[in-house]
């Protein structure tokens, strides 16, 4: 899996330099479309297609996904184009799902403009959209041609967005690096290098994924705070300010599935504290009620890890290890939420 970390302006051009296609076409946002498309406009051949969407996980559907494909057809575009994916996380799932689909498979690259896609969600292959409010409900294994990551593009983030990034970072040293959460939990937010961080969890996830490419074992450790994560973050989708982040709602995942993992004698109470306060620290508390505990545990079902009627979860063994396959009872997910609300 090619990943390459630098200046866009010497990645990119090298790419468009040793590869020739046919057509070019960008999927782009109205944010990347504004912030991020002119830098590097003057490295694009000089006609290429502009695919404009609306950003956001609401647009993340197969109707978005129809206008992009119909745009690549309008403009021509055949087997040998190539579509370079320039944004967040949505903008790489559902482009590279559109990519992977057109005309049976044309290539495509990743160029993530978020701190969230370019520490997670551009690399390894996993594509899709969501479906009937279920996140990547429909989707592939399909790796692009290669990852392009310019630490810049988060200089053009919010505070929230880099944040929301962060998280899948904190992920990545629990689950695989005891020593740099030990050094990153002793840092506030405002303290932390996310520039040598981004190599750092890149790193942790090419390995994981090249072990294990289409998940069916190791690679579900990428999956912690995910499973009560999700469930929160989908059941708050359409609940108009209360909607919360990708990252945010898997800080909340992390602090519930940590619990989990102490209910079972897997860490300790020590581990599972400066796990809570830290993220309390840095995300805060995300407001929940008891009496949206079912609705929000019958989300689980839909997870992509479970077997049968088994809600599957991959949970921490201690700090910079994680297990996966561990069925957990909605009783147990009952009281890690109800810990969470505190």
């Amino acid at each position: 899996m090619s990943v390459q970390i630098g200046p866009i302006s010497t990645s990119l051009s090298r790419y468009l330099a040793e590869n020739s296609y046919s057509h070019v076409a960008i999927l782009v946002d109205e944010y990347t479309n504004k912030h991020c498309l002119p830098l590097i406009n003057s490295l694009l051949p000089a006609k290429f297609t502009k695919i404009l969407i609306k950003s956001g996980e609401d647009h993340k559907t197969l109707q978005t996904c129809e206008r992009i494909w119909d745009a690549m057809t309008k403009a021509n575009i055949d087997r040998h184009g190539l579509l370079i994916n320039l944004g967040g996380g949505v903008i790489g799932d559902m482009g590279g799902f559109c990519a992977s689909t057109y005309k049976r498979g044309i290539d495509f690259i990743q160029i993530p403009t978020t701190l969230l896609a370019q520490v997670d969600a551009s690399v390894g292959g996993k594509l899709g959209i969501d479906f009937q409010s279920f996140k990547n409900h429909i989707g592939v294994f399909q790796l692009p041609k290669t990852v392009l990551i310019d630490p810049n593009f988060i200089h053009t983030l919010p505070e929230r967005q880099k944040l929301s990034g962060y998280a899948e970072i904190i992920k990545h040293c629990l689950i695989r690096d005891e020593e740099k959460w030990s050094e990153i939990s002793h840092q506030g937010f405002d303290d932390i290098n996310l520039a040598d961080l981004i190599s750092h969890s890149v790193e942790i996830k090419k390995a994981v994924v090249e072990e294990d490419p289409k998940e069916a074992g190791l690679r579900k450790i990428l999956n912690f705070g995910h499973t009560l994560g999700h469930a929160v973050e989908t059941y708050l989708l359409n609940l108009g300010k209360r909607r919360i982040l990708h990252g945010e709602a898997i800080a909340v995942g992390m602090i519930m599935e940590a619990y989990l993992a102490y209910s079972r004698n897997l860490i300790s109470r020590q581990e599972l504290e400066s796990i809570e306060i830290y993220l309390f620290e840095t995300y805060g508390r995300v407001k929940l009620s008891m009496d949206e505990i079912p609705a929000i545990i019958k989300l689980t079902a839909q997870d992509k890890k479970n077997k049968g009627n088994e809600i599957r979860f991959s949970l921490l063994t201690g700090i910079g290890d994680c297990g996966y396959d561990i069925p957990v009872s909605a009783s147990e997910m009952k009281k890690a939420i109800a810990y969470y609300i505190g």
